[in-house]
């Protein structure tokens, strides 16, 4: 995942979806070559050399000042999210190579999500791995999978292999699988800029993208967002459908990790069904997934 490459791809992608008019830009009329904005139009709008945008957008500048980058965004509209990756993006071939360690949840989270017992509660990694989770959330999101999974770093899960190679999970987002599918290849986008020298990450996104055209067209559109907040509406194989809300939180201000929580409307059907799951899981009865109708016995 070369950074610099990647960087040129997401300039190209950005000035290709902003007309000129949105720009505000006086458009002649006539026919475009480009969809978007012209490399010259976009150089004019951030005050660059049409040389100097070229050379970043071929990948062979990597001093892009600060002051180049913000122009760069204003010019392009860029949001939050998507300006902090585009100067991750830049900053790349700047950033000294770290030794990454085996991400893992330490029993003090441990002891935390299982404090929240009412909710399904999923710690994840930079990488989307699965850090940790407590019962309702594992019974919630992967009855199927083996619950000490998380802990044992070779058969660790990942949510975006779960999302588009486990067909459970599709099941499980059956009204907006596609929006979930978005949303977690923002979320890759977002990692790969931050972290594009991590090997682990750069094989998961080629494993997904020979495996998954699905995967694969969401990768090509370059959208990048880290997570947060979003109502969605799920369809559970033991309990039925449930609406829950979703927060992100990150763990500490250094840490990739993110504590995702989800809970249900006070008093609503949804939060009886987590009612009825928690039962379920903390009893032994039907909580694994391989007791109820969509039997699935399946590692990701």
């Amino acid at each position: 995942m070369d950074g610099m490459e990647q960087l040129g791809d997401f300039l190209k992608s950005r000035r290709a979806r902003i007309t000129p008019e949105e720009a505000g830009l006086v458009n002649y009329g006539g026919r475009r070559r480009v969809p978007g904005l012209r490399r010259e139009e976009l150089a004019q709008l951030a005050g660059v050399s049409i040389a100097y945008l070229t050379r970043l957008e071929q990948g062979h500048s990597q001093n892009a000042s600060d002051a180049v980058l913000d122009a760069l965004s204003s010019a392009l509209r860029l949001d939050e999210g998507e300006r902090d990756h585009l100067f991750n993006l830049a900053k790349a071939g700047r950033r000294r190579k770290r030794r990454r360690k085996c991400e893992q949840a330490s029993p003090m989270v441990r002891r935390l999500i299982d404090a929240m017992a009412d909710i399904p509660v999923v710690v994840l990694g930079g990488r989307t791995d699965v850090l940790a989770w407590n019962t309702l959330g594992h019974a919630f999101f992967a009855g199927h999978l083996d619950p000490e999974s998380p802990y044992r770093p070779d058969e660790r899960p990942h949510m975006a292999r779960l999302i588009f190679l486990d067909p459970h999970t599709r099941d499980l987002y059956a009204d907006g699988w596609e929006g979930k599918a978005r949303e977690c290849v923002r979320s890759l986008r977002y990692a790969a800029g931050r972290d594009g020298d991590d090997p682990a990450l750069a094989s998961l996104i080629g494993e997904l993208s020979v495996h998954s055209a699905e995967f694969t067209r969401l990768w090509a559109a370059h959208e990048v967002r880290d997570c947060g907040g979003v109502e969605r509406v799920y369809r559970h194989p033991l309990v039925g459908e449930v609406t829950l809300a979703q927060e992100v939180a990150a763990l500490d201000t250094v840490a990739v990790e993110r504590l995702a929580l989800y809970h249900a409307e006070p008093g609503s059907p949804s939060a009886a069904a987590l009612s009825l799951l928690r039962q379920l899981a903390e009893g032994g009865g039907r909580a694994r997934e391989g007791a109820g109708p969509h039997s699935r016995q399946r590692t990701v």
